[in-house]
């Protein structure tokens, strides 16, 4: 599948705050990084899970919008802006490398 593609699927679960079909976007293994950081914050698909539902999923307001997208080869490179987690709205950059049709590794730049 195309990793733009999944990387759309993936944005549309998270603003449905459906947490079965924004997991199965990512690999059993997947690292999620918070930058600058030396080591993943998340390790695997049942830590996201978690988090996702007890962080995020569960606040009203959460929402993502898509302000730009680049990919390159496996890698999508998503510039978002996000409400419902801080006062106020924030820009994020999300990169996703995605192989074998799943999310498998994700930085976040802040």
């Amino acid at each position: 599948m195309n990793p733009t593609r999944i990387a759309q699927q993936q944005l549309d679960a998270y603003n449905a705050r459906d947490l079965q079909r924004f997991l199965e976007l990512y690999a059993e293994d997947v690292e999620v990084w918070r930058m600058p950081a030396s080591e993943p914050s998340l390790r695997g698909r049942a830590a996201l899970g978690e988090f996702y539902a007890n962080e995020r999923f569960n606040l009203e307001g959460l929402h993502a919008e898509l302000v730009n997208r680049i990919a390159v080869g496996d890698t999508v490179i998503d510039h978002e802006r996000v409400s419902g987690i801080r006062d106020q709205p924030f820009e994020v950059a999300a990169v996703y490398r995605i192989t074998d049709g799943l999310i498998r590794c994700v930085w976040f730049y802040s």
